[in-house]
């Protein structure tokens, strides 16, 4: 008998990932400019745990562009055919992030395997140069980052990313000091092997959130059975009905429900107190909920029986 909604489309500039994307471009300069030293570092001296470094840094310049294109699409309007816009684009990206990273450990393990066997010989000096400048970089994009990545999934994704790189910086390091000054070359294969390891845990993390927001799940950080005791708190609401909580993308979670009254006259102020429930209680500002009359719906539940 009634509709309550809440805020309605947004743009990038309203995304937690819109309000941090100038970290986002720094970052992606930085990485992107010692992708290339690393990759030919990784080459020159033979190191698998600088070449690992490197294809994670490449995961980075990826998943750091893909999160621009993901905040550029948000900033598009809503259309007929996309009344949401384009927000879903950053959990998308965050997905494409993960399923990367996981293939990209398959193969760091499989060439960690093959210099098990064969060990190669490696520049342990130059190695360890460049493994202390990408120390360097990782550091100052985890900085950039990291606000972000509190509020937006896309960001979190991009920070694991260089997080995992700022590990596999330290992994080179202490692997180009163990064979500068015992000559044990095996230490590069396994620091590449647990460079690819570390970040498994993580990405199944990220890639376990975004599903569960492309199912339209109940975000994490919902309690539905405290949110649903909520409601029917509210004076006058005597059952709560086709109860919906899900996450657009990150930071913008919407709420849908029938509320039954039982006094069809009050269901302004009724509306008003759930709305207000769901901002203060849960954060959730957009919510779309029915009002429906107690006296009626059982008239029509008699009628169907």
């Amino acid at each position: 008998m009634g509709a309550g909604h809440g805020a309605g489309t947004t743009g990038a500039t309203d995304t937690a990932a819109g309000r941090h994307s100038g970290g986002l471009k720094w970052a992606l300069a930085m990485t992107s400019t010692f992708l290339v030293v690393e990759v030919i570092g990784g080459l020159w001296t033979g190191s698998l745990a600088l070449l690992a470094d490197a294809a994670h840094m490449l995961t980075d310049v990826g998943g750091l562009f893909l999160a621009l294109v993901a905040i550029r699409f948000a900033a598009r309007p809503a259309t007929p055919q996309k009344t949401f816009g384009y927000v879903r684009m950053e959990v998308l990206s965050a997905l494409a992030n993960a399923v990367v990273l996981l293939l990209l450990t398959i193969y760091i393990l499989y060439e960690a395997w093959q210099r098990f066997l064969a060990p190669p010989e490696i520049l342990s000096g130059p190695m360890l140069v460049v493994a202390v400048v990408g120390l360097a970089v990782n550091l100052v994009s985890m900085r950039l980052l990291h606000a972000g990545s509190k509020e937006s999934l896309n960001l979190k994704g991009a920070y694991f990313e260089v997080l995992a790189d700022m590990l596999g910086s330290v992994g080179v390091i202490l692997a180009a000091l163990v064979i500068m000054f015992t000559g044990w070359a095996l230490a590069d294969p396994i620091i590449g092997a647990g460079i690819g390891l570390f970040i498994v845990p993580r990405t199944w993390i990220l890639l376990k959130s975004a599903v569960i927001i492309l199912m339209e799940g109940t975000p994490p950080e919902v309690d539905i059975g405290l949110l649903e005791r909520g409601l029917l708190d509210l004076p006058g609401v005597t059952a709560v009905h086709d109860l919906h909580v899900w996450t657009l993308t990150s930071g913008f979670d919407s709420m849908s429900c029938h509320l039954v009254v039982d006094d069809i006259e009050t269901r302004r102020d009724t509306l008003i107190a759930a709305q207000n429930s769901m901002r203060e209680g849960f954060g959730i500002t957009h919510t779309t909920i029915q009002i429906e009359d107690a006296a009626l719906r059982e008239a029509e539940g008699e009628t169907h029986r």
